[in-house]
């Protein structure tokens, strides 16, 4: 029998006390051959600290700390200066004063000792279990305490000092962005102390960004040489083999963004009737990232794609991503394809899922889909064959939406931006990032192939990973209809939370100047979508059953819902399976959940980073913008022109201002501001490495 570390941590719960090796080794029924494998696993356990040894014997981590009154906890810092211990969700977070902070990063681990004080608890730091940052981006200084780097972004800077020579060594300037790892973490009467890895020069363009953000998230900026040499060693001839069907002849392309190399989804379609035969015709990644290899390892632990801007740190290594997978015009591809029959309701009334060989005829950004929609005639002579299947596209899309309006889908529609740059990467100014009738097209017919698939599997009652999304709580839609209501919009109190219910507000506020706050308000009402390995659908789009089937290049549990497609359709899954699966499912589905929040805050935050470049620039002009947060000491306002937030403290307005915390509101004997006003404003500061913008109101 194979022992697990599941076993090990069971038996010495069960056991109650420290035990020895040998009597470990008896009670599990370890031979003496496998006395190696058991010593390994031992020091696996140790190494994630659930267990200890001591005086000769192994125990459980949690019955010392217990023993002792310690309680292991995350660090979460505030720019202020002071922290949180964060236990756990059915534990309250314990303050971490400023004093205690100066010696701590973002994301620590520690133990603590809970420490009475009159209003709260808090946490006397024991000891740092592991550290969140090892290695970060800074500026480096000189003053006449020596030279060191002061971190950016670590949410509260810390000063790490270096050796003068390295200094010399790069000829360092001060204010240059330099790359360091840490030796020596600041400690009581200890200076932080490091090494330069990297000097990055004095600007913070999109090579600073990345480094940044890459460090503050520990994302890997390579691959293994494992994952690589076995990409390197992957075949690149495509075969038709009676398993798949040859559809190399169809007409199927790819709409995507204009930059776009990872090309996940073709797509076709015929019309029969009144019916549409669409198909969507997805990259067949499983069919190269088999289970356990290093890729598959390397795509679990990183979970999905990193988009930064002008950068992307992909999922997978670079051939399989953009050569093998991608589904590029004119090459024979690998597909998996899902054939839906969709009557002129929008309802699928037959469908076939199936492995497949195609050929993408076209590959076309956005924008040249829409101008073959509405007519343009260059571009209609340059892709004459795919200007009738557009057409019919249009149609469908249309019906599809209309269907999901009906059901109460939410549509939120934030307006998004574009970063514009130098060729030598720099940021120099931001534009919106426009949505049409193209993209609509792509995304309805990605949800309607998301849906057929999860409801295949569901009625199977086969082991699968769902996208699910949880209806919001109630107190938070009470808030958001109080909020909706404070704007002036006669609103009433839900009876039951239904996305029929938001949807109606989002309709009523439609083409107004509050639209855009309080689309943002419902999306801040709602819950996060993540994957599950139960199928308790999804509130957002109003769907019974829904996963995520089409961006395997980019998503690890899109791999995972196709190998449980082609068990399903294969008929292969065993008895074992059925068992075994579950959990593992459920381990994957909490990571790619994990990594999934990673990545959104990952990509806002290096946004928000070049943003402020630009804004750097702009310091003592005016802007319009939108009050979009309330708060005892000031308001903050989105800049209309940069999607970015500005603090205007409550100290620099005109008059006296007093918060009126129940209806979000600054009152005075003159003026009152309240969430969605339109105010102007002037940049006051901005701070890149605190990721501060200061505002003031302009009367």
């Amino acid at each position: 029998m194979e022992i697990t570390e599941k076993d090990i941590i069971n038996f010495l719960k069960h056991r109650g006390k420290p035990v020895y090796f040998k009597m470990l080794q008896r009670k599990l029924g370890v031979p003496k051959s496998e006395k190696k494998v058991l010593r390994k696993i031992l020091k696996k356990l140790q190494k994630k600290r659930i267990i200890r040894y001591e005086k000769g014997k192994y125990l459980l981590t949690e019955w010392k700390q217990k023993e002792e009154g310690l309680i292991e906890g995350r660090v979460e810092a505030h720019p202020s200066g002071y922290g949180f211990l964060i236990i756990g969700d059915e534990v309250e977070d314990l303050f971490i004063p400023p004093p205690e902070m100066r010696y701590l990063f973002d994301g620590d681990i520690v133990l603590a000792r809970a420490v009475k004080r009159r209003k709260k608890d808090e946490a006397k730091i024991v000891k740092v279990l592991e550290r969140a940052i090892k290695t970060a981006v800074g500026r480096y200084y000189k003053d006449k305490t020596g030279h060191y780097v002061l971190l950016s972004d670590t949410v509260i800077p810390h000063k790490i000092y270096i050796n003068k020579k390295e200094a010399k060594k790069y000829r360092l300037e001060p204010e240059t962005y330099v790359v360091v790892e840490i030796t020596q973490y600041p400690a009581p009467k200890v200076r932080g102390r490091g090494r330069i890895l990297k000097v990055l020069g004095k600007t913070k363009n999109t090579l600073t960004v990345a480094e940044i953000i890459a460090r503050k998230y520990n994302l890997p900026t390579e691959h293994s040489k494992e994952a690589i040499e076995e990409a390197e060693k992957l075949p690149s001839t495509v075969r038709i083999t009676k398993n798949r069907k040859d559809l190399t002849d169809q007409i199927c392309f790819t709409i995507d963004p204009e930059s776009a190399r990872d090309h996940d989804d073709a797509v076709a379609i015929e019309k029969e009737g009144d019916k549409y035969r669409l198909y969507v015709h997805i990259a067949d990644v499983s069919h190269y990232v088999k289970e356990g290899s290093a890729i598959d390892k390397e795509a679990f632990e990183r979970g999905n794609t990193y988009y930064l801007p002008e950068r992307a740190l992909h999922m997978l290594p670079e051939r399989l991503a953009a050569e093998l997978c991608s589904l590029r015009p004119n090459e024979k591809k690998y597909a998996f394809t899902c054939e839906m029959l969709i009557n002129k309701t929008g309802k699928v009334v037959d469908f076939d899922i199936y492995e497949s060989v195609i050929v993408s005829k076209a590959k076309l950004s956005y924008d040249e889909a829409l101008r073959l929609i509405v007519g343009d005639p260059a571009l209609e002579e340059k892709y004459p064959y795919v200007v009738k299947p557009l057409r019919y596209m249009e149609e469908l899309a249309k019906i599809l939406m209309k269907a999901k309006e009906k059901r109460g889908s939410i549509d939120f529609d934030m307006p998004e931006s574009q970063i514009l740059f130098t060729e030598t990467g720099d940021p120099y100014d931001v534009v919106p990032y426009e949505r049409h009738l193209a993209h609509r097209i792509i995304e309805e017919f990605m949800i309607i192939a998301n849906e057929t698939v999860a409801r295949f599997m569901f009625e199977k009652n086969y082991p699968f990973i769902y996208r699910t999304h949880e209806e919001p709580d109630l107190d938070k839609v009470i808030k958001f209809v109080d909020l909706v209501a404070g704007l002036g919009y006669e609103v009433s109190y839900p009876e039951k939370i239904t996305p029929k219910f938001i949807q109606k507000i989002l309709e009523k506020v439609a083409g107004t100047p509050e639209e855009t706050l309080v689309r943002f308000m419902a999306l801040r009402t709602m819950k996060q979508a993540k994957y599950t390995v139960e199928n308790i659908g999804h509130f957002g789009l109003a769907s019974d059953c829904y996963t995520h089937f089409t961006s395997p290049i980019r998503r690890y549990a899109d791999i995972n819902v196709h190998r449980m497609l082609k068990k399903a359709i294969k008929g292969k899954f065993t008895k074992n399976d059925l068992q075994r699966l579950p959990e593992k499912l459920d381990l994957i589905a909490k990571q790619c959940s994990k990594m999934e929040r990673v990545a959104d805050d990952a990509e806002r935050d290096a946004l928000d980073m070049l943003k402020l470049r630009i804004l750097s620039n702009h310091i003592g002009e005016e802007f319009e913008g939108i009050i979009t947060g309330v708060v005892s000491f000031g308001m903050f306002v989105e800049l209309q022109r940069y999607l970015i937030e500005g603090l205007v403290p409550i100290n620099t307005l005109p008059y006296h201002f007093k918060y009126d915390e129940i209806n979000q509101r600054l009152i005075s004997d003159k003026k009152i501001f309240r969430l969605g006003d339109r105010i102007k404003v002037r940049i006051e500061r901005v701070d890149e490495d605190l990721k501060k913008l200061d505002l003031s109101y302009v009367e």
